[in-house]
């Protein structure tokens, strides 16, 4: 008897059945979204623009970022790869004389020694770049 009495309060004779306008809303969501994200990231696209003219225009100068990194035991990283510091002033040299802007942001170990960050920016600046900063994680 008791059977009865619980299928009576359960609703037996409904059955289970999947909502989808709850999902709808979601993904409508997630369409507006996405379309208005992308509109953000293509700068200008769509306008077809006449410029004028300048007689002392100039191109803008392409800057290169390059991320160097050291290690506690004075192991340096180019971009995630091992290199020596011969081969990092070599290659920094190459990228300086492509006539490119050159930015350049060492990121350390924690316990990394100060001595060895100087050693580096030394390096950096040798190769003729001064645009020089240190990375670091943002405190909470």
């Amino acid at each position: 008897m008791s059977r009865n009495h619980r299928s009576h309060y359960l609703g037996a004779e409904e059955k289970a059945r999947i909502e989808i306008i709850p999902m709808i809303d979601i993904m409508m969501f997630l369409l507006v979204f996405f379309m208005l994200a992308t509109l953000k990231m293509i700068q200008g696209a769509g306008i077809k623009l006449d410029l004028p003219q300048s007689s002392t225009a100039e191109a803008l100068q392409q800057t290169i970022k390059v991320s160097i990194g050291v290690t506690k035991t004075d192991e340096l990283y180019l971009d995630a790869k091992p290199i020596t510091p011969d081969e990092l002033t070599a290659h920094l040299k190459g990228l300086v004389g492509d006539s490119k802007k050159v930015d350049v942001a060492i990121s350390g170990d924690e316990g990394t020694s100060y001595k060895n960050i100087i050693h580096v920016m030394d390096l950096v600046r040798a190769a003729g770049i001064s645009s020089v900063a240190l990375a670091t994680n943002p405190s909470t």
